[in-house]
């Protein structure tokens, strides 16, 4: 039995049901990636100690008859750019490399309140954007090792995609929860923006951050979700609107959603073994009784450049503290990025930005009195491998933006996202596949999402590592 590659779900049961300890599932999971993270480089610390007290606590709670949920005993990963008591945060930047925060950021504290085992600090970007320090190992992709590992949670997708966790914390700013669950055959939800408090991150543009769960299924994805969503009096910005029950939506009907699709959106220059895992899907929804209808999703490359002026400005913000005066610290890309920032924003230009973002957020919700979801493809293109990614390097916008078409028009509406994995190229490079929901409605995606994993496989394969 490979321990590593159970669901969370099924690791949690097997806990609950004392036939697993904590403690000897988190020394499997530490023996690998003793084995294996040597080539992989998806991990920034490895409090292995307080990983295995923290399991030692699970078992003994669970022992005296406490059982916190299905998190319990369960090892998890957290990107970088989370705050966690006395261990190194650094969020992918090497000026950061001795910053010890004073406390946990909210998720955190709520992973550990429903008994998760932190067991990694997971590699990333730096700074959250789209290039590692180059003093900082990249991580490789489990599947494919040549293959990009998308960004910015590389990291969390590598750990999770190897069986090194049962899920991750990713962030997304702009496709970064997504693209790594493309890259690597996970299930991700980005949330409504606020639906997940941010306290304790280190941002990169604090009105497109968005904090959410990767792992395996949709429903190993709604359990983290449902520990760490909900009100935060650290967070003004978190909604207070009360948390759906997730998980008792993985087994819900379908039968009475509708499923918007954009074919002409969608389309548009899309290599045809992304289109056939679409079409796929869509068939897969409609024999699960999901009726479908097209419908326009409004964003063009003029709201794109009307937004812009908001990422400029508030990555401006984000490095205030450090940028310009330790600018030699910094990597090339984000350095550089940093010095176009202050040169790009106006007043008047980021007033007209978020005037457009509001505007395009109005027709967004407009969408959803029609549908319930919509379907798009995860990337735009098969992944690149990291040669083609590197060969744009010195541009403004290190990777092709089909890459990102799918993704950033849904942090500039806040609504929430599900991805999943849709099928394989015949060279078995994984395919992922999203959902996006209305405002506030993560419960349809993670209904919709579980009901499409109830009768496909995709996400039981896993990258060969031995």
């Amino acid at each position: 039995m490979n321990i590593h590659y159970l669901g969370l779900l099924e690791i949690s049961e097997r806990i609950r049901r004392r036939i697993l300890s904590a403690e000897e599932v988190t020394r499997v999971l530490l023996e690998r990636i003793e084995r294996h993270e040597g080539r992989l480089h998806s991990i920034a610390w490895l409090p292995a100690d307080a990983a295995l007290a923290q399991a030692r606590q699970a078992d003994a709670e669970m022992a005296a008859g406490l059982c916190r949920g299905p998190l319990h005993g369960a090892p998890l990963g957290v990107k970088d750019l989370l705050w966690t008591e006395g261990l190194p945060t650094c969020a992918g930047m090497a000026l950061l490399k001795d910053f010890r925060p004073p406390s946990d950021a909210t998720v955190v504290k709520r992973l550990k309140r429903a008994g998760a085992v932190i067991i990694a600090k997971l590699h990333m970007t730096e700074g959250a954007t789209v290039h590692h320090h180059p003093s900082l190992p990249r991580p490789v992709n489990p599947w494919c090792p040549d293959r990009w590992t998308g960004v910015s949670s590389s990291g969390s997708g590598v750990a999770t995609a190897a069986g090194f966790c049962f899920g991750a914390i990713g962030s997304d700013t702009g496709g970064s929860i997504r693209m790594p669950c493309a890259a690597n055959n996970l299930s991700g939800i980005k949330p409504t923006w606020g639906r997940v408090s941010r306290h304790g991150l280190i941002h990169l543009s604090e009105s497109l951050d968005h904090l959410g769960p990767m792992a395996r299924s949709v429903a190993d994805a709604a359990a983290i979700l449902q520990a760490i969503a909900g009100a935060d009096p650290l967070d003004p910005t978190a909604l207070t609107e009360p948390v759906p029950d997730y998980l008792s939506l993985t087994n819900a009907a379908v039968g009475d959603l509708v499923l918007g699709v954009d074919w002409q959106f969608a389309a548009g220059g899309m290599p045809p073994e992304i289109r056939q895992s679409l079409e796929g899907a869509l068939g897969v929804f409609q024999d699960l009784g999901v009726r479908v209808r097209e419908v326009t999703i409004p964003w063009t490359e003029e709201d794109f450049l009307a937004t812009l002026p908001i990422f400029d400005a508030e990555v401006a913000v984000a490095h205030a503290e450090h940028f310009p005066a330790k600018a030699d610290q910094y990597g090339p890309w984000l350095r550089s990025m940093l010095q176009q920032s202050a040169s790009n924003v106006d007043r008047a230009g980021l007033a007209r930005a978020y005037l457009a973002r509001d505007r395009y957020k109005g027709r967004v919700r407009s969408l959803f009195q029609d549908v319930d979801m919509i379907l798009t493809p995860g990337l735009g293109q098969i992944l690149p491998t990291w040669q083609a990614i590197e060969s744009r390097s010195g541009e403004a916008l290190p990777f092709d933006p089909d890459l990102i078409r799918f993704t950033l028009p849904f942090n500039v509406a806040g609504t929430p996202t599900l991805s999943f994995p849709g099928g394989f190229t015949q060279d078995g490079i994984p395919i992922g596949l999203q959902l996006v929901g209305a405002w506030a409605d993560e419960a349809v995606l993670v209904r919709a999402g579980a009901a499409f994993q109830q009768v496909t496989a995709f996400h039981t394969r896993h990258p060969v590592l031995e």
